[in-house]
């Protein structure tokens, strides 16, 4: 049996080859081994199109709503060691803020500080 490496994308490590591909069964993710696999970095910008890193420290800049609590997060909540993901929906920016704890923001409400 041959060393099939495992998926770039899930981790998996049971793939399989169909021709030219490899398949990952857990997450149905197809790629060609012989060619190049280029890695594309996220790229976050908060509203003033600074580009944003792990570790950053973000200001809010609106009033944000939180659902399943009756407080928000106010205008100028400073946040420190933001982590930058990869959401579907928008929000790339994994956080904890004091009073709220662990959650997800989007770019568009954040200015470096």
């Amino acid at each position: 049996m041959e060393n099939l490496p495992n998926c770039p994308k899930c981790g998996y490590e049971y793939t399989y080859e169909d021709g030219s591909m490899i398949i990952c069964p857990d997450c149905g993710y197809e790629w060609n081994p012989n060619e190049v696999q280029e890695e594309v970095a996220l790229v976050v910008k908060d509203a003033n199109g600074n580009i944003l890193q792990d570790g950053d420290s973000v200001t809010v800049i609106k009033d944000l709503k939180v659902k399943g609590s009756s407080s928000g997060i106010k205008v100028g909540t400073k946040i420190k060691g933001i982590r930058l993901v990869e959401g579907d929906d928008g929000h790339n920016i994994d956080c904890k803020v004091t009073g709220v704890g662990s959650i997800k923001l989007k770019q568009e409400f954040v200015k470096k500080s």
